[in-house]
């Protein structure tokens, strides 16, 4: 379940309600694209995250989300929404740019075990 409001995630993309079921996957996928980053889990609130310890299901140094961390979701959904490839072909068929992903630059200071 994610951790954003779904409606703070339509209003995010622009979304008639018709894509609800679609925005939610794309919400659910950047959520874990942000987690499987940073390495830790991120609640909605100090009781969720206490719930999730008495659980067991916290993992290592979780967190309630901050405004960085949702930000970074709202753009990664962004770029999920918008973006169906992971390139975009410009006019001059010729040039095919890779799209940034600033949503890291907004995750990195959370970020641990920065692995290999």
């Amino acid at each position: 379940m994610a951790v954003i409001d779904m409606g703070t995630a339509m209003q995010h993309v622009k979304a008639e309600e018709d894509d609800r079921g679609h925005v939610a996957l794309l919400l659910e996928a950047a959520e874990d694209s942000a987690t499987q980053f940073l390495n830790r889990r991120f609640f909605a609130d100090q009781a969720a995250l206490e719930q999730a310890v008495i659980d067991g299901t916290a993992g290592r140094s979780p967190m309630v989300i901050s405004a960085a961390i949702q930000a970074a979701c709202l753009l990664i959904l962004g770029h999920l929404y918008a973006n169906r490839e992971d390139t975009v072909t410009g006019i001059n068929t010729a040039s095919v740019v890779a799209l940034p992903m600033g949503s890291q630059a907004l995750l990195t200071p959370y970020r641990i075990g920065w692995g290999v």
